[in-house]
């Protein structure tokens, strides 16, 4: 399934709210991107950001079926999303 942005940005919120309640998580996180938590809330409604998050989350394929696994979908659907987001057509994972 593609994504439209909107889909995208929808699922990239859910891993965003996802995130959030990871308490060991989190600070990696924080830590890896040099954002503050108030960055973090005002990322929300940012594609860009909402796309890092993801590049993020699909560090470790740990964290994505961790995700996946508690929202309910498909563990492809991240990197779905993915391209669907500023950047995402430019990522060459070869």
């Amino acid at each position: 399934m593609l994504h439209s942005q909107e889909s995208a940005e929808t699922l990239a919120l859910q891993a965003l709210a996802w995130l959030a309640g990871q308490e060991e998580l989190l600070p990696v996180f924080l830590g890896a991107t040099g954002a503050s938590e108030a960055d973090v809330r005002a990322g929300a409604s940012d594609p860009a950001f909402l796309a890092a998050l993801l590049d993020f989350l699909m560090m470790d394929d740990a964290w994505v079926v961790q995700f996946c696994d508690s929202a309910g979908v498909p563990y492809d659907r991240i990197m779905q999303a993915r391209y669907a987001l500023p950047g995402g057509a430019d990522t060459h994972w070869t």
